[in-house]
């Protein structure tokens, strides 16, 4: 028992030193009577110590996400915005691959000169954890490739567990008294997460490869042709994988797909639609965290109904009052869910939700738990309309609503507890610091106890070890490996660190292109500090940044200008090595120059030319000045074109551009 919950599920139910004189007790046991020994004793499970987590390891190509759709219309509107990016008609051929998504583990395989060398998690899309040694234990994962293969190519696939291997996994569970998993996708991830390789050799994990990262030749023209090679190789691929053609095709695929779900032996919960020509996919790029040339078309999602307990209020770390139903457990999904989000004031009068009533509630997507509307004829009688607080819940400070907003915020900005605590919460999280072993539920607490204040106080956690090691739940080990976390985090790249702030509007794709623009934290502050000035330059430079408009700039600014925020950030200056953006090593003539496109391009959509500029390293502005490197002008070019003449600004028509990307 001890064992499965120290290795397995890294929850331990006694101190080390208590586990460790429970094990030399054992040892001591089978070494007077060796025929008390059996085959499954820890002492023959757990041979040489198993390795303390995992390593983690830095993704060559990032592990995106993908965009949803929930209806035809969002994957009609799919299919228009890759024709208009392209420039295609209505009759030119748009060949769609429409893969099912299987609701497993995204996992990263890297094979040089065809044997598998290392395996990884996907973690936060650009670092994982190296998961190898598990990894080799699945079947339908070769230690080399079959036939002919790249010198480096790095496959993409999804880890699941099959529903009749699941339902036998959890059989063995509940016999040996452990913890049962709630679905196959968590069964999954705790298996290939063990740190012992044996347990997970005794699961029948499976894998569908479907994607790629770091290449060093191309592997096909086409998506399909890719399956194709992945198959060639040895490796699974979806035999439901098909070519669409159209929307109708399309959407009679996720129909036909739908009514099959129940009778597959794992789980999908959408299909994922992928433009099939790798050359338009190329052309596409990327936005934000995700393809253009790629979403995940979802199926609908399993409602069920259960009683609304309560509302409560929640402070997040910008403020925001979020309301919270408190719900009786109910199964959706095969997950419990006890509480689930009802967004703001607005969203309570509209679905009229009152403490008592019986709710219809769903898992969006299959995840985020929702409450889709109260049954009014089951309602008690005595059920009152809930009546949204005007001041904080938690500091007692003025709650006010904006008139273009749709949420209420705490005004008591520091002073607030619940906003200093998530906005620690947000700062160790996973896409900021992620710093593994400070979870929320330690952050709360080492607020609460006045050992944690501010984000500088995490990296001065190593003075108050003794004090951490009297808490209950804390052994010698873990405080270990969380002083070590914290160390390994003492270095991060700038972007993170700006989105770590958590500064309202700023989220990672905001946080990363303020990073490209200013490259390090003592450019970025000194701009940030000019641009207080609306008619400065800096100001202008701000809001030439594409994406960043008037009101994410100021909130930018409101939180730069704050005097503690700002001796925050000379704390965390003092504590940290904060590295400059890395610019992607590419060999482009553009790279590292600032792009402005003006008048009317009539080869490629502008979306297309801003796309291509910053595939290749460069930065795209709105507005000419002295920073500007390069004018492209169309046919109708006005003031931005003269003002590049003005200041000796290399000018070019669009042929000259293409012949600048092309060439």
């Amino acid at each position: 028992m001890h064992n499965t919950a120290y290795y397995q599920r890294d929850a331990p139910l006694v101190s080390d030193a208590d586990y460790d004189t429970l094990f030399q007790r054992l040892l001591a046991i089978e070494a007077a009577h060796p025929l008390l020994a059996s085959e499954d004793s820890p002492s023959r499970a757990v041979g040489a110590p198993p390795a303390q987590g995992f390593t983690k390891v830095r993704h060559a190509v990032p592990m995106l996400s993908l965009g949803n759709a929930f209806s035809a219309d969002d994957v009609k509107e799919f299919l228009a915005r890759i024709r208009r990016f392209l420039n295609l008609e209505d009759d030119d051929s748009l060949d769609i691959v429409a893969e099912p998504k299987i609701d497993g583990l995204s996992v990263s395989l890297r094979y040089e000169n065809g044997s598998l060398v290392r395996g990884a998690t996907r973690g936060d899309g650009n670092e994982g954890e190296d998961i190898t040694a598990n990894l080799r234990t699945i079947n339908d994962i070769p230690d080399a490739l079959v036939g002919d293969a790249p010198e480096i190519v790095e496959i993409r696939g999804e880890v699941y567990l099959p529903h009749s291997a699941f339902s036998a996994l959890n059989a063995e569970q509940e016999a040996a008294g452990a913890k049962v998993f709630a679905n196959p996708r968590n069964a999954a991830a705790g298996s290939l997460r063990q740190l012992d390789t044996r347990v997970a050799a005794t699961r029948p994990l499976r894998m569908f490869a479907y994607a790629w990262g770091e290449v060093s030749t191309e592997v096909a023209a086409t998506q399909s042709g890719f399956l194709e090679r992945l198959d060639a190789w040895g490796l699974q691929t979806n035999p439901l994988s098909r070519i669409c053609e159209g929307l109708d095709d399309i959407i009679d695929n996720y129909a036909a797909l739908l009514t099959q779900r129940p009778d597959l032996d794992y789980d999908i919960d959408g299909i994922v639609y992928k433009v099939d020509r790798l050359d338009f996919q190329q052309r596409l790029g990327f936005v934000s965290r995700a393809p253009r040339w790629a979403i995940a078309h979802k199926f609908p999602a399993e409602q069920a109904t259960t009683i609304l307990r309560d509302i409560e209020i929640q402070v997040g770390r910008t403020g925001a009052l979020t309301p919270v139903a408190r719900l009786e457990p109910v199964s959706v999904g095969g997950v419990v869910v006890s509480n689930a989000t009802l967004h703001n004031e607005d969203e309570i009068r509209r679905k009229d939700v009152r403490p008592g009533d019986t709710l219809v509630i769903q898992r969006a997507g299959d995840v985020i738990p929702q409450v889709v509307r109260a049954l009014s004829n089951k309602r008690p009688k005595n059920a009152e309309p809930f009546v949204f607080p005007e001041i904080c819940p938690v500091c007692g400070s003025e709650a006010v609503r904006d008139e273009d907003e749709a949420v209420r915020r705490c005004t008591g900005g520091l002073i607030c507890p619940a906003q200093a605590v998530e906005r620690l919460k947000h700062f160790v999280s996973r896409n900021a610091f992620d710093i593994e072993g400070l979870g929320s539920k330690h952050v709360t607490t080492l607020y609460a106890d006045g050992i944690l204040f501010g984000p500088a106080d995490i990296f001065r956690l190593a003075a108050h070890r003794e004090v951490l090691l009297e808490r209950e739940g804390w052994g010698e080990q873990s405080v270990e490996n969380l002083l070590e976390a914290i160390e390994e985090r003492r270095t991060i790249p700038l972007d993170r660190f700006i989105y770590a702030l958590g500064i309202r509007q700023v989220g990672q794709a905001t946080a990363r292109l303020l990073a490209r623009t200013y490259g390090n934290l003592a450019e970025w502050r000194a701009a940030m500090a000019t641009a207080r000035e609306a008619e400065s330059e800096a100001y202008t430079e701000l809001l030439n940044i594409d994406g960043i408009g008037e009101s994410v700039a100021g909130d930018l600014l409101a939180f730069i200008h704050e005097e503690h925020n700002r001796q925050v950030l000379d704390d965390l200056d003092a504590l940290l090595e904060i590295q400059p953006f890395a610019q992607p090593e590419r060999n482009s003539e553009l790279s590292g120059k600032t792009i402005v496109f003006t008048g009317t391009l009539e080869k490629m959509t502008r979306s297309e030319a801003k796309a291509r500029a910053e595939a290749m390293g460069a930065k795209v502005s709105g507005s000419v000045s002295a920073k500007t490197d390069l004018v492209v002008a169309g046919p109708g070019a006005g003031s931005k074109a003269r003002k590049a003449t003005e200041l000796g600004i290399e000018t070019v028509d669009e042929d000259g551009w293409i012949e600048m990307i092309t060439g």
